[in-house]
């Protein structure tokens, strides 16, 4: 593995650049699948064509040159992204790195006025319409991840600086999931995704809805949360491949093995063994981490994207590799040192200079565009993780 030198001072010094790009923009910004944003792609006759929406997502996705501006795509904020800012602002503050008073009271407000009324509960959606193979999202329509990562950060806001209107609005998200879009049928269970009604196992979504269920139960005592929880915690565990590792989905078209989802995975099942008290993931933990360390990362310590092939190298998935690695260094003696060489590469070849990360690297150019949500988020929270792990 390769030597590296950074300190903690660059690491506090590249996170302040980078909070001060996002403070800069308002959090603000453009999105890998924003493209429906566009008036001039979402309306006209070809817009009603799944197939022209599908492929205007994935093709702006992919175009290394931002013509955004040219489709007049606006930038906007994103509930999860500003979550994502929230866990991050909240760890930078206890770094004594920012006076985060004011902008954390702001991030709150704006995630409560972003918030999308379902009958009598919170939910939270994507600032942009979104076309996956089957069906088209509308902007702001609540769906489970969104929800799950804004309920989670809003918990942490009431953990660390007691804001009790953060418990009131998590605890209404958690109704929502857990009346709305829990299932259980047939020996499998799971959580509907990305919409009410639809019963197919995503297993990062459902492992992640199990971990929020299982914190709020711990803050209420409600055992029916607890109970649903483990339900679909012991599904998807079931449902890991015997090498360690779990397919994206239960699908024939989902079946890859990426980096942040199997991170996300990992971070639920470490949750949930925390706010369950339950040592029943244990092994399922200390395989699915074994598969990930062994997998998505070169000898330079870049971070590959899918298990058997590494471009594209993709931000997000750097920032989750920090964050995975920084919370399983337990189980293995070179995570620590892993995930300061990922950084160091990230460092040395997807850092702009200019505040932010670049999107992605791929084989033969560099997609330099920023994204908010996507990457920028996702690196200050890795970032922040990486810090608060130092103290």
């Amino acid at each position: 593995m390769p030597n590296n030198n950074i300190s903690r001072s660059e690491i506090e010094g590249v996170s302040l650049d980078l909070w001060q790009y996002c403070l800069k923009n308002n959090f603000a910004g453009y999105d890998p699948y924003d493209a429906l944003n566009s008036p001039l792609l979402s309306k006209g006759p070809w817009a009603r064509s799944r197939l022209f929406r599908l492929a205007a997502t994935q093709g702006l996705k992919r175009f290394p040159v931002n013509i955004r501006p040219v489709l007049l795509i606006p930038k906007t904020q994103n509930p999860k992204a500003l979550a994502i800012f929230l866990k991050a602002a909240l760890r930078l503050r206890a770094a004594e790195m920012i006076d985060g008073a004011g902008i954390l009271d702001y991030l709150i407000k704006r995630i409560g006025e972003l918030r999308t009324p379902e009958a009598n509960y919170y939910g939270w959606g994507y600032s942009f319409p979104w076309q996956t193979r089957t069906i088209l999202v509308p902007r702001g329509a609540p769906n489970l991840v969104c929800t799950i990562f804004v309920a989670d950060a809003l918990l942490d806001a009431y953990d660390i600086i007691g804001k009790v209107e953060c418990l009131k609005m998590a605890r209404t998200a958690v109704d929502y999931i857990f009346n709305e879009l829990f299932w259980s049928e047939k020996g499998s269970a799971g959580f509907s995704y990305p919409q009410p009604g639809i019963k197919e196992h995503t297993y990062n979504a459902n492992l992640l809805g199990a971990a929020l269920l299982s914190r709020i139960s711990q803050v209420t005592r409600e055992k029916n949360y607890l109970e649903a929880a483990l339900t679909v915690a012991g599904y998807a565990a079931s449902c890991q491949n015997e090498d360690g590792s779990w397919y994206y989905g239960e699908r024939a078209e989902s079946r890859w093995i990426d980096n942040f989802h199997t991170g996300y995975n990992l971070m639920a099942l470490r949750d949930l063994k925390k706010y369950a008290e339950t040592d029943e993931f244990d092994q399922t933990i200390k395989k699915g981490f074994s598969f990930y360390i062994k997998n998505f990362f070169r000898q330079d310590g870049a971070p590959k994207y899918y298990h058997d092939r590494v471009y594209p190298i993709d931000s997000h998935c750097l920032a989750q590799s920090i964050i995975t690695l920084e919370a399983f260094r337990d189980l293995n003696e070179d995570a620590r040192q892993l995930s300061l060489s990922a950084l160091t590469w990230g460092l040395a070849n997807m850092w702009s200079g200019k505040g932010y990360f670049y999107y992605q690297r791929n084989h033969f150019y560099i997609n330099r565009i920023p994204y908010m949500r996507w990457t920028e988020a996702w690196m200050l929270l890795a970032l922040s993780n990486l810090l608060e792990a130092f103290k």
